[in-house]
C-alpha cells in the first residue's frame, strides 16, 4: 500500500474508532507494525493534524485538517444518521460499508456537541428480515450503470424460465422486500424490472448506451408513475 493511501486509512481509522485507539489495535487493523503508526503519526501531525495522546496511552483526533466542518440542526442529524443506518440495514456488503464509512466522516467534521448528538441518535434502524442476498455482484451492476454500459444477464423469471439477454441497467431500486434492476432491454426493445435475486449471472459487454441513461430512466419512472395513478383512480 501506497505510504499515502496508508495515511489516508489511519486517518480513517483514528476518526472511526472508539478514542483513545491505542497503537496496537491500529497497527492490527492496518496490518503494519506499531512502530510504522507511530511514524505515520508523526506524519499526520506534521501535515496539521491535531492527533493528541502517546504510545502506551492510545490516541484521540481532536482537530481535522482534512475535512471542512459542517454545521447540521440535531434533526437534520438524526436524519442523516436514519438514512445512512437505512442503507446498513439493506444494502449489500459493499454499500453497507460504505454507508458506515460515509457516517464517520460526516461525524468527523461536526464540532463535538453535535458529534454527540450523532451518536447518541434516537432513530435507529432494524430490520428483522433480511433481503436474500444476490447471487450476482452488485458492485459490477453499480458499477455498469455509473458508466452506462450494457450488460449480458441470464435471468430466471417468475415461471422459472431462464433466458439470456442485452440490458441497458438505469437504476436499482430498494423496495420492500425487494431490489430491482430497473433497465432497458434490447431483446424486448422496451422498459423492464428484473429482481436481483433472479440474476443468475451477468457480465459487462463492453457496448456503450452513454448518453441515454438518464432520459430512460426518467421516461421508464414517468411510465410507474402514470401506472401507479391509473392503478388509485380504479381502487
Amino acid at each position: 500500500m501506497a505510504k499515502s493511501d496508508r495515511l489516508f486509512r489511519l486517518l480513517h481509522l483514528i476518526r472511526g474508532l472508539s478514542p483513545p485507539v491505542t497503537a496496537a489495535r491500529l497497527a492490527a487493523a492496518m496490518e503494519v507494525s506499531e512502530r510504522t503508526i507511530y511514524r505515520d503519526i508523526e506524519a499526520l501531525r506534521a501535515a496539521g493534524a491535531r492527533i493528541e495522546g502517546a504510545a502506551g496511552l492510545g490516541y484521540t483526533m481532536t482537530e481535522d485538517p482534512a475535512l471542512p466542518p459542517q454545521t447540521f440542526t440535531q434533526l437534520e442529524i438524526e436524519a442523516l444518521v436514519l438514512g445512512l443506518s437505512e442503507v446498513e440495514a439493506r444494502g449489500d456488503a459493499a454499500l453497507a460499508g460504505a454507508a458506515a464509512d460515509a457516517l464517520i466522516k460526516i461525524t468527523a467534521t461536526l464540532p463535538e456537541r453535535q458529534q454527540r448528538q450523532a451518536v447518541q441518535a434516537i432513530n435507529l434502524v432494524h430490520r428483522f428480515a433480511q433481503p436474500a442476498a444476490a447471487a450476482v455482484d452488485m458492485t459490477l451492476l453499480r458499477e455498469a450503470s455509473w458508466a452506462e454500459e450494457a450488460l449480458e444477464i441470464t435471468y430466471r423469471d417468475n415461471a422459472g424460465a431462464i433466458t439470456t439477454r442485452c440490458i441497458y441497467p438505469l437504476a436499482l431500486a430498494y423496495l420492500d422486500n425487494v431490489v430491482m434492476l430497473l433497465s432497458w432491454c434490447c431483446l424486448r426493445q422496451d422498459f423492464r424490472q428484473f429482481k436481483i435475486g433472479s440474476i443468475l449471472d451477468a457480465r459487462r459487454s463492453g457496448d456503450s448506451f452513454r448518453p441515454r441513461r438518464v432520459p430512460l430512466l426518467r421516461q421508464f419512472v414517468a411510465r410507474l408513475r402514470a401506472r401507479h395513478h391509473e392503478m388509485a383512480q380504479r381502487d
